[in-house]
């Protein structure tokens, strides 16, 4: 059985209609723009930012966030392109196995995984942790971890997943509403920072914009696993700031923008698909892009970058503090807390998705996909996702792990961006509702801007990523191609074919005998 097989679209459009397997369309183009601003706007435009600046652009990290602005733009609209013409659940899993094949589509799946779960249960630790600073506003002396049978708890972790599990068991549309309510706060305190702090602004704090490039002494760079895999293999010392600074600060900020491919995993739960799509995404990306690079400019406006650069724990509340603003930092700290909330539910939603799509094809047990009959939600796949989730975030150092939510994407972003040029020439005749002008540039523009942002991350993050893609070969040679459906119906369709060859063959030497 080939490893290039590839699932056709109408196969995947027939499956998404499967009794019992089937999930229901409930979300418009207002739902899909509030859960891309929700699973984007979280912790990333709150601290990421700080650090990029501090450590490696500058006030030129606001340059990185359009790179990496651009660079998302370009991928999403290969999403929407994908996702007009097969409006199912699976996202670049379900593009890829339409249009690569079964292997790289079960790789770019289990990249998600690794993606969603990943990062669901490190911004649920913080989640926690934010909690307790929250409540440490009110003087509240609440830890935010418990000692229990030895071990230290994040007991915050265990509580939010918990309440976002339950919801999302009782349906998407329910979630996308509280999602909405935490969003709406979150973006007004965004708007609150970008105003409050823009009376605090210095102009000269904005010079140099680039700053010189330093070499790295200690720290971020100084040792093999640190640097990025591209100045390990072109022998390049790490240095800061310069124009490669600020090309790993647009890596680093890569992470604020991850999410809104997670909303095209929820493409078969969204009426009339091919138009809501498209506009849902576009228009979630452009606010959120807004959002970002104003925050950057107040940012690096209100102090100088060194600033940042001292404080291995630069925040937006940094800034705040040292302006003699502490007040607006604990607004921060509120706005941090509604931010993260979101994000943890919309993980968790493209999370079970993803699993959800994998599972229907055979590539995982298939009593995983089962929906309910009432609600059509995956709930088998949305707890056993949620108790995951839950104890990785609560009982482990997630904090190291970071990183591993950049390569998942950026590497599911490659593949989708090189799948639409593969569709185009394979199916000229799908009806797309949306479609990447001037491809196949962009979309190879998309690809080799992603794979660049991808040389940029450390070489420790490269072989992490490398010891989850063996993981992944295992299980899937040991399970999912055995089990696979789209290679079941294959070898019965080979088996039918030889049936008909050798009954043939037996009545023509029957004629002969006669």
């Amino acid at each position: 059985m080939s490893l290039w097989r590839t699932k056709s679209i109408e196969s995947s459009i027939e499956d998404s209609l499967e009794k019992g397997h089937s999930l229901k369309r409930t979300l418009g183009t207002w739902d899909l723009m509030i859960m891309g601003v929700a699973v984007a706007v979280g912790a990333g435009i709150f601290s990421v930012g700080a650090k990029a600046a501090g450590s490696y652009a500058g006030p030129s990290v606001t340059l990185a966030f359009v790179l990496a602005a651009v660079t998302c733009a370009l991928a999403i609209m290969c999403y929407a392109e994908f996702a007009s013409a097969v409006p199912v659940a699976g996202s670049a899993y379900t593009f890829t196995y339409a249009t690569l094949g079964e292997l790289l589509a079960w790789i770019i799946g289990w990249d998600l995984i690794l993606e969603m779960l990943t990062a669901a249960a490190v911004i649920a630790k913080y989640w926690g942790i934010y909690l307790s600073n929250v409540f440490a506003l009110w003087n509240w002396d609440i830890p935010a971890t418990i000692n229990v049978v030895g071990l230290d708890v994040s007991w915050g972790a265990f509580v939010i997943v918990a309440i976002f599990t339950t919801l999302l068991v009782l349906g998407t549309q329910l979630s996308a509403r509280v999602a909405s309510v935490f969003t709406i706060i979150k973006v007004a305190i965004v708007l609150f920072v970008i105003v409050v702090g823009a009376f605090f602004i210095n102009p000269a704090n904005y010079t140099p914009f680039i700053p010189e490039a330093v070499p790295t002494t200690d720290g971020v760079g100084s040792d093999v696993w640190t640097q990025s895999l591209f100045s390990f293999m072109t022998g390049a010392a790490p240095a800061q700031y310069g124009i490669f600074g600020l090309l790993a600060g647009a890596s680093l900020v890569f992470f604020a923008f991850i999410g809104f491919d997670v909303v095209a995993t929820s493409a078969e739960e969204v009426k009339d698909p091919q138009k809501t799509l498209p506009r849902g995404i576009f228009a979630g990306l452009a606010i959120v892009t807004v959002l970002y690079v104003g925050v950057s400019l107040v940012l690096t406006g209100m102090v100088p970058y060194t600033v940042l650069a001292d404080d291995p724990n630069a925040s937006l509340a940094t800034a705040f503090i040292a302006v003699g603003a502490g007040w607006a930092a604990q607004v921060i700290s509120i706005g941090i807390l509604a931010g993260l909330t979101t994000v943890i539910m919309v993980l968790l939603l493209g999370l079970s998705r993803v699993l959800f799509a994998m599972s229907r094809d055979g590539l995982l047990p298939r009593w995983l996909s089962v929906t309910s009959e009432k609600r059509r939600t995956p709930v088998r796949i949305q707890i056993i996702t949620g108790a995951a989730v839950a104890l990785i975030a609560g009982l482990t150092d997630v904090g190291v792990l970071e990183e591993m939510i950049n390569i998942g994407t950026l590497s599911a972003f490659v593949l989708v961006s090189i799948a639409v040029v593969v569709l185009r020439k394979k199916r000229p005749d799908l009806k797309r509702s949306f479609k990447v002008p001037l491809s196949p540039f962009l979309p190879i523009l998309s690809a080799v801007l992603c794979f660049w942002l991808m040389l940029n991350l450390t070489t420790l993050t490269w072989a992490r990523f490398g010891v989850w893609l063996l993981l992944g070969f295992i299980v899937y040679f040991a399970y999912g191609r055995r089990h696979s459906l789209v290679g079941i119906n294959a070898k019965l369709l080979v088996d039918a074919t030889r049936r008909e060859e050798i009954e043939r063959e037996e009545r023509a030497l029957k004629l002969k005998g006669e």
